[in-house]
């Protein structure tokens, strides 16, 4: 292979006086941008460098090529710190071609003085930098990517390595080197976007370490090579049916293209460009929904600076990823990294980024710097991510050693202190500013219909609020799958009431408490119902463990010492040690597994009875008033059918008393949860009582694994997610072998008992795109979503339509 490339360039790779150069690069089956290691100008050495000086006419260019060569062989090949390198270069002028040789004759010696013997046979060279790409399949930042965007091994189980001629964007002012999109990664625009420096490397480029020209300043600067690079691109495109990533070099006038790969786009691009690729003729309507990442979606949701803000901006750089973030300035990556996973919102300041600093970027709510272009490590990442970014803020003045920046040498941000940016606009504001939802475009709707009518699986929300219950119908949502009735207890206006409920001391006590309780949760039935016009809303009744609802007990311990302190009134005294001592009453080993849910509504069957009271008046009104409402009741934390049974009958009873007394007949489904591991044994048996079943995969998930989510995700559970010990986070996708068995299980055992039973779940899987799929496969009616949630799953529904029928015309025998 090494010969064909020497034929084709007519030079000899390690001869002296006419060398061929070459650069190792990376290429896995899915794009990766900046995650795997790249070595330019291999092949230099003593004496080929003063070939390749003869061959250019140019001794600082060759120079410079091996300096390059020997610190990014030295970094990538060798393991050694950049640092060092870089603390070499600091100050030199590097213009002049004795400071150049002697900066390169200085990296060598590094390279000894570490241990690190560099080698001057290219063909040794050349063994240990392929070794160095192979190796950076599994570096920290490309296990992390992989990690972060799902490339499971069966889509990309390693990287294949290239050996490509090297040309030179450095070989004086017609030369240049850049980055081009072949339609804008932010907007979808058809147009070039990207960058270019003139007498540069690559490297220079994405590295982020010097601010390049826009690639519009290309037409006056060297006219015929933009036309031919326009044409080129559109060739690319054209022939891949998708947006192109083109990395380009032009030596001497002369274009050469260097790489080529599907260009990472934030959503809102990605959803123009499969509108207008599909409009073009490129691609079909299934494919243009395929080439969205439903999970992408999100970022089109972005809040944005509120315009009635009055806050100046500090400083305006590039915006290179948009939305807008708050959060505390940070300038250390290890730091943020940190501080990110403990939950605090993160603003990574840096004056540029390299591809080690992305653990930081997947803990950061947004990344900053001072130099760069769209195109630089910083932009491209972030891009990917999702994450609002701006580049190149020039007007900030990093000071590393202090972890601050000044701006016009006046405002100084420390580390620690909050400031908001705007990745759409590239503003930087001091302090947290206020933000406002975004607006949805007419591709993002067109995304949407066109996913509502492919998908087979239906959508629903969760949404225990009005505002809830609006923005899942302005997304599309086909009913709500849980409302929490919970949740509005809590609320400031009612939490007294329910918290005199818990207190009281008998059934008739209860029952008064109830009764004041009573018209506030009609009131929210009501307008949840009315909102939904006619659509299924899943209510579910009361959950939790009622000391959930009271004060914490150390808390209250502290408050009574307090009171006795200061000669508090006795009669405040004995209020608050009546309740620390119901506290302690209502207390539990292990509440997960105790009194709640369905345990609670039979021990206290005033609670079941107010609230399903509720629902039937809010129906009964708003049927009088001529709305069609399709309320559905659902009995949490069933394990035995006897349980179901004694909840129904208080349900029936309930209704033909509201029946009898509006004079009116209501059509109100009545279901279980089927969350406990015991009822999806059971679930023929809970299908005979149950109009419909809804998986609550939360708990089920908690109680198939034996673990508490909380304990699980704070402790041990990144542990096993790192070790390999599970792949996926188990309460984000659905363990399909586990818990999935048992769901599938579930649902053949009550289908065969009542065939058109309605199923779903209402977990918080129900808007993650794996489980979606499953649930879809599984022969699931529905998944409920949270609201904010619903465009993508039903982006996912469609998807997984697509998937099967594909599958399906694959193999037919199957059908």
């Amino acid at each position: 292979s090494m010969r064909q490339l020497e034929s084709l360039t007519g030079k000899k790779f390690g001869e002296s006086e006419n060398p061929l150069l070459v650069s190792v690069r990376s290429g896995a089956s899915v794009s990766m941008p900046g995650m795997m290691d790249t070595i330019l100008n291999l092949g230099l050495n003593d004496d080929t460098v003063e070939g390749l000086a003869r061959q250019s006419g140019d001794q600082r260019f060759a120079w410079d090529a091996y300096r390059r060569f020997i610190q990014m062989f030295g970094k990538i090949a060798l393991g050694i710190d950049d640092k060092k390198f870089d603390n070499i270069l600091a100050g030199k002028d590097l213009s002049s071609p004795k400071v150049v040789k002697a900066v390169a004759n200085s990296f060598k010696s590094l390279c000894e003085d570490t241990g690190k013997q560099f080698p001057s046979d290219p063909y040794k060279q050349l063994e240990l930098a392929i070794d160095a790409v192979f190796r950076s399949w599994t570096g920290k930042r490309a296990v992390e990517y992989r990690k972060q965007y799902s490339i499971t091994p069966d889509m990309a189980s390693g990287t294949a390595v290239t050996i490509v001629a090297m040309v030179f964007g450095n070989m004086g002012g017609d030369s240049c080197t850049g980055v081009v999109f072949t339609r804008d990664p932010e907007t979808g625009e058809k147009r070039l976007y990207g960058d270019y420096l003139v007498n540069a490397q690559g490297e220079d480029v994405v590295s982020g370490k010097a601010t390049p020209n826009h690639i519009d300043s290309l037409v006056n600067e060297m006219p015929d090579v933009y036309q031919q690079l326009v044409e080129v691109c559109e060739k690319l495109e054209n022939h891949f049916k998708e947006p192109q990533d083109v990395e380009f070099t032009v030596e001497k006038g002369q274009l050469y293209i260097l790489q080529t790969r599907a260009a990472k786009m934030n959503a809102v691009a990605a959803v123009k460009t499969s509108i207008d690729l599909y409009h073009e003729g490129l691609i079909s309507k299934t494919a243009a929904l395929e080439r969205i990442d439903p999970e992408g979606l999100e970022q089109i949701l972005y809040r944005r600076i509120d315009t009635r803000a009055k806050q100046e901006a500090i400083a305006t750089g590039v915006g290179a990823s948009p939305g807008a973030a708050s959060g505390i300035a940070v300038f250390d990556v290890a730091r943020a990294e940190m501080l990110g996973k403990k939950g605090e919102k993160v603003i990574l300041v840096r004056e540029d980024t390299k591809p080690d600093d992305v653990p930081a970027f997947f803990q950061s709510a947004g990344i900053l710097t001072n130099r760069g272009g769209k195109t630089s490590h910083a932009a491209v990442v972030a891009r990917g991510m999702g994450k609002p970014c701006i580049v190149g803020c020039s007007q900030i003045e990093i000071d590393a050693d202090n972890k601050s920046f000044s701006v016009g040498g006046k405002k100084v941000v420390i580390d620690g202190q909050k400031i908001t940016i705007d990745g759409s606009t590239g503003k930087v504001y001091a302090d947290e500013v206020p933000t406002v939802e975004p607006e949805i475009s007419s591709e993002f709707k067109e995304i949407l219909q066109w996913s509502s009518e492919m998908k087979g699986i239906k959508i629903r929300a969760n949404a225990d609020t009005v505002e809830s219950a609006t923005l899942a119908s302005k997304y599309g949502a086909e009913g709500i799958g849980l409302c929490r009735t919970e949740r509005m207890f809590n609320q400031h206006d009612r939490i007294m009431q329910f918290v005199n409920m818990i207190m009281a001391e008998n059934e008739d006590e209860r029952k008064k408490a109830l009764a004041e309780l009573e018209p506030l949760q009609r009131s929210d039935f009501k307008a949840i119902l009315k909102q939904m016009r006619g659509l299924p809303v899943t209510i579910r009744l009361l959950d939790p463990p009622l000391h959930e609802f009271l004060p914490n007990e150390e808390d209250l311990m502290q408050k009574i010492f307090e009171l006795k302190s200061s000669n508090g009134k006795p009669s405040e005294i004995a209020r608050v040690e009546k309740i620390l001592h119901r506290v302690h009453e209502l207390s539990e080993i292990n509440p997960m597994l105790g009194h709640r849910g369905v345990r609670m509504g039979i021990s206290f069957p005033e609670i079941y009875e107010t609230q399903i009271r509720s629902v039937c008046e809010a129906a009964a009104e708003l049927t009088k008033e001529g709305v069609t409402v399709e309320p559905q009741i659902m009995v949490p934390q069933v394990g035995l059918v006897e349980e179901l049974a004694t909840v129904r009958q208080i349900f029936e009873s309930v209704k033909r008393e509201v029946e009898h007394r509006q004079k009116i007949k209501l059509k109100i489904k009545f279901g279980s949860m089927i969350e406990v591991v015991r009822a999806c044994l059971v679930a023929d048996d809970i299908a005979h009582l149950a109009d419909f079943i809804s998986f609550g995969t939360n708990d089920l998930t908690q109680a198939t694994f034996s673990f508490s989510r909380e304990d699980a995700e704070g402790k041990f559970l990144p542990f096993y997610l790192e070790k390999g010990i599970v792949n996926v986070n188990p309460f984000q996708s659905i363990d399909t072998k586990g818990v999935g068995r048992l769901m599938k299980m579930a649902v053949d055992m009550a289908r065969k008992v009542k065939k058109d039973i309605e199923i779903g779940i209402c977990g918080e899987h129900g808007g993650d795109p794996r489980s979606i799929e499953f649930c879809s496969s599984a022969g699931l009616d529905y998944v409920s979503a949270s609201s904010h949630r619903i465009p993508i799953a039903i982006l996912a529904a469609a998807q997984s339509t697509i998937k099967q029928n594909k599958h399906l015309q694959q193999h037919p025998t199957i059908a």
